[in-house]
């Protein structure tokens, strides 16, 4: 019967209204939508939904609940894996991991995991029930102890991290450059996908209820070094959860007008600094035609945040349709909101007028040759396909490189290729006593697998300690 019920689908804000505002684009399901959605799992023995989780949290158990009715109890559930269940529930690739694990999903749509997750999350946030509640009591063993933990960063790898080691009794600090905790959930995501006070500010408080002390403005590097946390404030152990937030350009001519971004800055300026809002005296240089360079989550985030700003915006990319490394709900949605696709298209030169400004994107079509070392087909120029779109602004969003800073600052941290720190599987790096996880040691990834290393690196650091 369970494989028989149609995926429940997800209401949402109509395209042509949700185009011009920052309100939250899906509306998440309501009580007998959720529990019908949830009585589509079909409860397998072996789960292949759990093992494609990066945190591990038990899918079908807090199903399960939802089906039965039991929303308290199924927070309980998530609670003992993710410290960020309505985040995750918005913004995972569920996809390409649990949901795409999915057995339904061989034959029909799998079960919305991610969607579950969210109503269960948001249904415990308006009944004010906490996470601090639903954790296991801490071990007064780990408690007596007292050993201080250093956490460098506030973003997913960082708050999982720090939300691990707080319920084993371990006093945790979290040190936030920015002066906003949250790291790329802040700065990065879009009010639309991901509302900061009403969502993400609550899941940052469950984290500080379990004891995490989080000290924002603090630029480890520049404000205090590693070396004085561990030698002089007396840290026992240090995890580097700094995120990739340098961001990277093709080298092009013309990048250095005035108009060209980072989708980094474009985006920071708008979440962060709350570019979008009249009352805020942050600004930022919209443009009337946008050009985004790029086929990822934040190209689409970049897109649809300009869009929402007024602007006709182009999405430039080398590959076709097929290829976008975006999830396909958000291709969706910039579709839906009328953003135009320009595919196998490569910019050669950002060209300007006679004040310094972009005046147009110089392109090259292009053609999928043979696949390159990640399976993709490579995209190859057309000789003679030179044309230009005309824009008055560029966002570049081409992926990001963690910042050396942490590096530069720190004796016996070994660094990789494109500056990620180097660590082993559990997170250790090359000096004992400092663990690093997410983006700063895999480069850009999604919010979800930095939690994953989060946790990691919290069983890492518990064993480290306890072996002292």
């Amino acid at each position: 019967m369970a494989e028989r019920i149609p995926r429940v689908p997800v209401r949402e804000q109509d395209p042509k209204v949700r185009a011009h505002n920052f309100e939250e684009v899906c509306y998440g399901y309501n009580t007998s939508e959720a529990q019908l959605e949830a009585s589509r799992c079909l409860h397998c023995k072996n789960p292949r939904c759990v093992g494609a989780c990066p945190v591990g949290i038990d899918i079908p158990g807090f199903v399960a609940k939802v089906a039965a009715g039991e929303f308290a109890a199924a927070a309980e559930v998530i609670a003992r894996d993710s410290s960020l269940p309505a985040v995750c529930g918005r913004v995972c690739p569920q996809e390409t991991q649990c949901e795409g694990s999915c057995v339904l999903g061989i034959k029909s749509e799998p079960v919305a995991i991610g969607k579950l997750e969210r109503f269960v999350a948001d249904w415990a946030h308006a009944q004010k029930a906490n996470h601090s509640e639903m954790v296991p009591e801490k071990s007064k063993e780990t408690v007596q102890k007292g050993k201080r933990i250093a956490v460098i960063g506030s973003g997913p790898a960082g708050l999982a991290c720090a939300s691990d080691l707080a319920k084993w009794g371990y006093d945790v600090t979290i040190f936030e450059a920015l002066h906003k905790a949250g790291g790329v959930l802040e700065y990065g995501i879009p009010e639309f996908r991901l509302p900061k006070e009403t969502v993400l500010k609550h899941e940052i408080e469950e984290v500080t209820r379990l004891g995490v002390k989080i000290e924002t403005d603090v630029i480890v590097g520049r404000t205090v070094t590693i070396d004085a946390l561990m030698g002089q404030e007396g840290f026992k152990a240090v995890f580097v959860g700094t995120g990739a937030g340098l961001p990277k350009f093709m080298g092009i001519p013309g990048e250095n007008l005035c108009g060209v971004f980072s989708a980094n800055e474009f985006l920071t300026r708008n979440n962060l600094m709350k570019a979008f809002r009249e009352d805020y005296l942050t600004p930022i240089h919209a443009g009337k035609k946008v050009c985004v360079v790029g086929g990822g989550n934040v190209a689409m985030d970049a897109a649809r945040t300009a869009l929402r700003l007024g602007a006709e915006v182009h999405i430039v990319y080398r590959r076709t349709e097929n290829e976008l490394p975006a999830r396909r709900e958000e291709v969706h949605h910039a579709k839906e909101e009328g953003i135009v696709f320009d595919l196998l298209t490569n910019p050669v030169q950002v060209l300007g007028d006679e004040k310094g400004w972009v005046r147009a994107l110089k392109c090259i079509r292009m053609e999928l040759g043979e696949p390159d070392e990640s399976g993709r087909r490579s995209p190859v120029p057309i000789p003679g396909s030179e044309f230009e779109i005309e824009t008055d602004t560029v966002i570049m969003a081409l992926g990001t490189s963690p910042n050396p800073l942490i590096a530069q600052t720190t004796v016996g941290l070994e660094t990789g290729r494109r500056g990620v720190l180097v660590a082993d599987e559990n997170g250790a790096t090359t000096r004992p006593g400092i663990f690093a996880g997410g983006d700063a040691v895999s480069g850009a990834a999604t919010v979800i697998l930095a939690m994953g290393a989060g946790r990691k690196a919290a069983k890492a650091i518990d064993a480290y300690l306890n072996a002292q």
